[in-house]
């Protein structure tokens, strides 16, 4: 199981929602698996500009290293939908070779 924190900054000039998220998950025998849901951590924060939000949740793996990647799908206060794009990161082992 890996634990991982993230921080969701808003730096446009409208309020947004996250609504849901779209994960995938890669181990290092190259599967991926895809995890869909609505919010994060149970929560469906709204950010005013300028503001954040920051949680950490865990992720199970197969293997002692693998990747994250994936969108959070947002809604402006106007209704506009959009995704939001993260980036690849790593989840690895400490000491774990790769």
């Amino acid at each position: 199981m890996f634990a991982y924190t993230i921080r969701i900054t808003n730096e446009g000039d409208a309020r947004v929602q996250l609504v849901s998220r779209h994960w995938i998950i890669a181990d290092a025998n190259g599967r991926e698996e895809e995890v869909r849901g609505p919010g994060v951590v149970g929560e469906q924060p709204v950010l005013p500009p300028g503001k954040f939000f920051e949680y950490t949740s865990g992720c199970p793996l197969p293997t002692p290293f693998g990747s994250m990647r994936g969108t959070y799908q947002m809604i402006t206060s106007e209704g506009e939908s959009f995704d939001a794009e993260i980036a690849p990161f790593a989840l690895a082992e400490p000491h774990a070779v790769h």
